[in-house]
Formats: structure tokens, sequence, C-alpha cells
């Protein structure tokens, strides 16, 4: 499995709408609002078979509210 980050930014007003519909779909292993540019941040690990750009797009950015993702790869754990 590989690791990702993933920082959303909600339209307003809808952070815990998103966080919400994220928790129901059981698709991360972490959420967390934070503060700054982006209102979430989400762990996600997406299966080795699974192109990491479709596994997202397809479980992920059609949540109504979502408004933009960074997407960090990881590579090795220390």
């Amino acid at each position: 499995m590989t690791c990702v980050f993933i920082q959303i930014r909600c339209k307003p007003g809808t952070a815990y709408r998103v966080a919400g519909e994220i928790a129901l779909r059981e698709i991360h292993s972490e959420l967390y609002s934070t503060s700054g540019e982006y209102d979430l941040l989400m762990k996600m690990y997406i299966p080795e078979d699974a192109d990491t750009g479709k596994y997202i797009n397809d479980n992920l950015l059609d949540i109504d509210g979502l408004e933009r993702t960074l997407t960090t790869l990881t590579f090795r754990a220390f």
C-alpha cells in the first residue's frame, strides 16, 4: 500500500460536512481539521495495484464542498 497525505480546502462552511462524508466512505487512515490554507488533512493508503491519481479522483474528489486538494506522496517511513 502507498501512503499519501492529502490536504483539503473546503468551500466556506462545509468542512464538517466534507469530513463527515469522508468518514462515511471509510477511505482514510486518519483525518484531522487543520489551520492555515487547508481545512482538513487526510492520511490515506492506496492499494499497490491502483493508479494513485485515479484512485483519489474516484474515491474523494466527487465530494460536494471540496474546493481544492494538495497530495503529498510518501516513499519511505523512518
